[in-house]
């Protein structure tokens, strides 16, 4: 009985619902991504992503240093089908999923750039300056 609690109290948040409605859209989202969609800081969308983990809602992987988020395999694809159908009339997930394409099509360096400043990831160009 914890599983599914665990699952609709990591969704009962529009933050985290907002997430997983993104990811039903794009296989996979950088940390760096997802701060920039909900306009929160990077600790609070790693809270988010932390709960959405050990729902086990979502998995991540390390690519140096990126952390890069998915939607599991293992829940029963009902749960997601109903999700999206229950989500099509949600007001601000439309204008979500237009934002999430242009955060999308950025690098995530320049995202961390500009979310954090030159000094966390230097532009490679004024790296010789």
């Amino acid at each position: 009985m914890n599983k599914p609690l665990e699952i609709l109290k990591a969704l009962s948040d529009r933050n985290r619902l907002r997430v997983v409605a993104a990811l039903m859209h794009i296989d996979e989202l950088c940390a760096c991504q997802v701060v920039e969609l909900l306009h929160v800081t990077g600790a609070t969308a790693s809270r988010h992503m932390g709960l959405l983990l050990h729902a086990g809602i979502v998995e991540s992987r390390k690519d140096g240093r990126w952390v890069y988020y998915r939607l599991v395999d293992s829940i029963d694809p009902h749960l997601f089908q109903w999700l999206e159908y229950e989500l099509k009339s949600v007001a601000g997930l439309e204008a979500d999923r237009r934002l999430l394409e242009t955060i999308v099509a950025c690098e995530p360096e320049e995202l961390c750039r500009r979310q954090r400043g030159e000094e966390c990831c230097p532009n490679s160009f004024n790296k010789g300056k």
